[in-house]
């Protein structure tokens, strides 16, 4: 869920609080990429096609009431055919124990924020400490002891942050504290010039967003008496369970007395809603710095082990996030800022420090890109293509000019239709297909997407265009007709 304006090296509106100075360095170490698109802009089938090379329909895994098999080919399995030692740690979101990795510690679901519960191959273990921190540590502990010296390596370090709910370090609690948050455009989107599946979500900051499960006002054990079975989301209060004395009174000294002066506030309609944004933004932005922290703790240890030089370090998410954008929070569209993720490689000898890149690229890819760097051949029936050429940077003829995007959880969380649709990078075609709406984009022109131009006769040959693109990519990745 890190997106890519929560990151500074991609000149977002949220530069200007400096997110992500260790991200940053990395990308002044390599190259970020503008354009990586997310094929199902939701956690669980993200890193299914991650790991399979392939769109949703064909590994299976299309929403994450799904169980991923484990049992089909992967990146990983491939790797250690030829002779790489595997190992991940943190947030799997695949159900079912990972396979391809010699080592693996991975979170139940989502897991925790707070003393998370690991699965391993041994049983489930319980780990003291911020989730974040506590996954860095598995993987600075593997890369020190676990590592062999006589074979290559791919480590995953997969963290839960900045997944809802929110909840920072204590370290990070005052961050941002004396500043506020620049507001998004879009903030206050109304959604007229929408499908109306865009109006008839629930996700929105003003009408959805809890002021006790989400932005931790009242912090007691059963907040303040409401009952669990009518908030959407219950995955703060598991976390608030789980908290030490000592954690909870930190969180309590912290926003006891912004809380106070929340309730004296009294605050409704467009002030209230600024008021949840500020509170959303600051935590999440703050669980952001965690992961930037873990960024640098890995590189630092790359370093000391005289690994740097020799390994090819690759940030991304596995999808984008609002973050108060369209006045929203969560993923799912293939709106902008859920469609596109982020995308940074340094690779030394390879990677143009400093460079970017605007091509077209996915996390359909990445498999293959995996499986390249290593001197493995692809099998024919992953659906992606390597990065490597665009590393070197060279951009192949053929390279894609058009992606495609398929959204299937409906009905689900935050009550977003299934759609399809195409991009080029300039112009985008979404198809609601549950209610047969459409919508078409000029991302030059509205680059907010707030006025659809389908049915516009400006557009009727760009229309035409990308309809028959769509047609020929559905039938190009074999997407059945039903789903």
């Amino acid at each position: 869920d890190h997106a890519t304006h929560a990151i500074g090296a991609y000149n977002g509106w949220l530069k200007a609080v400096n997110p992500t100075p260790e991200i940053d360095k990395l990308a002044k170490d390599g190259m970020v990429f503008e354009k990586s698109f997310c094929s199902n802009s939701i956690c669980g089938p993200s890193r299914a096609v991650i790991m399979s090379g392939k769109h949703s329909h064909k590994n299976g895994f299309m929403n994450n009431g799904n169980t991923f098999n484990w049992n089909q080919q992967i990146f990983p399995k491939l790797l250690q055919k030829v002779g790489y030692q595997t190992a991940i740690y943190g947030k799997s979101h695949l159900k079912g124990n990972p396979q391809g990795f010699d080592d693996w510690m991975v979170l139940p679901g989502q897991g925790l924020y707070y003393n998370p519960d690991f699965f391993t191959p041994e049983g489930k273990v319980r780990i003291d400490g911020h989730a974040t921190d506590v996954v860095t540590d598995l993987a600075v502990d593997w890369l020190k002891k676990k590592r062999s010296d006589d074979k290559p390596f791919m480590l995953m370090v997969q963290h839960k942050a900045p997944h809802r709910c929110w909840m920072p370090a204590l370290r990070h609690l005052k961050l941002y504290n004396n500043i506020d948050i620049p507001e998004p455009e879009t903030l206050f989107d109304n959604y007229k010039d929408n499908a109306p599946g865009a109006r008839h979500q629930e996700m929105e900051i003003d009408r959805h967003m809890d002021p006790n499960y989400d932005l931790f006002v009242d912090l007691t054990a059963d907040f303040a008496g409401t009952p669990i079975q009518k908030r959407q989301d219950r995955s703060a209060r598991g976390n608030m369970t789980r908290m030490t004395e000592a954690q909870m009174k930190a969180w309590r000294a912290h926003y006891g007395p912004r809380d106070e002066a929340f309730h004296k506030a009294k605050l409704k309609g467009k002030d209230l809603v600024r008021w949840k944004f500020q509170r959303y933004a600051k935590n999440y932005l703050r669980c952001v710095r965690g992961v930037d922290d873990s960024v640098g703790r890995l590189r630092a240890t790359l370093e000391e082990l005289d690994l740097d030089d020799n390994t090819v370090v690759i940030y991304s998410s596995d999808q984008g996030f609002y973050i108060g954008d369209h006045g929203w929070y969560d993923k799912r569209w293939m709106y902008e800022e859920s469609l596109v993720m982020p995308l940074l490689i340094r690779w030394p000898g390879v990677v143009k420090p400093g460079s970017r890149n605007s091509d077209i690229v996915s996390n359909l890819d990445f498999a293959q890109t995996f499986l390249d760097i290593a001197g493995v051949k692809s099998p024919a029936d992953m659906q992606g293509t390597s990065l490597v050429p665009l590393f070197k940077g060279h951009t192949p003829k053929d390279w894609r000019t058009h992606f495609y995007y398929h959204y299937y959880e409906f009905p689900g969380a935050h009550s977003v239709a299934r759609h399809y649709g195409v991009t080029n990078g300039r112009h985008k075609l979404i198809h609601f297909y549950q209610n047969n709406e459409w919508e078409l984009f000029d991302l030059k022109k509205d680059p907010n997407e707030l006025q659809s131009v389908y049915g516009n006769s400006d557009y009727k040959k760009i229309q035409s265009d990308l309809l028959a693109e769509l047609k020929r990519l559905r039938i190009h990745y074999k997407v059945p007709e039903e789903d």
